[in-house]
């Protein structure tokens, strides 16, 4: 599984100056197999195929790493929610569907970074250190739900934080579901991205944002 969005490298593959990409390498690689806190510094070190000291001249333990995985992951995970919003385009329901991909692909691909971006609380709405690249993660939610809800009457609109906060649940919910279910992932015959859209469908329907008839089989992107 390409967990970086790069090629793994090999244990000794460091070239000086590339110290700490090849630390955060490691770290994503070992965190797959170990959990977000299921290995040291040390095993970093080792896997990187540096020396036991070498990490310490960029993170000062375990958690600094940890916190540079999330750092790193949030920004890749903006421009890819950004980018797949493209600004509403062609139309706000088809861009909002490709939003909703593009976040479930970026766990699935990812999971190592998506995995501690949420578990060291980073992420927006939680007590930890507040992230540019988380808030303008949730930024990208808050703009879909704002050109959604700008479709009802403007008495009738409901607080946008709040949309995106259900928009961020569902999309996380699926996401943890199928990234880590195993055993009741199997059991739901739908893919992820079925699950979502349909369970946005349901929501964007309850809202008035979508007709609540029609023929059972519409998308999200109509």
């Amino acid at each position: 599984m390409n967990h970086s969005g790069r090629g793994w490298r090999r244990p000794g593959s460091y070239h000086h100056g590339n110290l700490k990409e090849a630390l955060l390498e490691a770290a994503r690689k070992l965190i797959e197999e170990h959990g977000a806190f299921g290995f040291s510094l040390t095993e970093a070190a080792r896997l990187a195929g540096v020396s036991p000291a070498a990490p310490y001249r960029h993170f000062k333990d375990r958690d600094a790493l940890l916190a540079e995985v999330a750092h790193s992951g949030f920004d890749r995970f903006a421009a890819r929610l950004d980018a797949a919003w493209n600004n509403g385009l062609p139309t706000p329901l088809s861009a909002f569907e490709n939003l909703g991909k593009a976040y479930l692909a970026f766990a699935r691909e990812e999971p190592a970074s998506y995995t501690v971006m949420f578990e060291t609380g980073l992420a927006p709405g939680t007590e930890g250190e507040r992230l540019p690249a988380a808030e303008r993660s949730f930024d990208v939610l808050q703009r879909a739900a704002e050109a959604l809800c700008r479709q009802l009457p403007e008495d009738a609109r409901p607080p946008i934080k709040l949309v995106s906060l259900h928009f961020w649940t569902m999309a996380h919910g699926v996401a943890t579901l199928f990234s880590q279910g195993g055993r009741a992932a199997g059991k739901v015959p739908m893919t992820p991205e079925e699950v979502l859209e349909s369970g946005l469908l349901i929501y964007l329907k309850g809202l008035g944002i979508l007709p609540d008839e029609g023929d059972g089989g519409e998308s999200v992107s109509g």
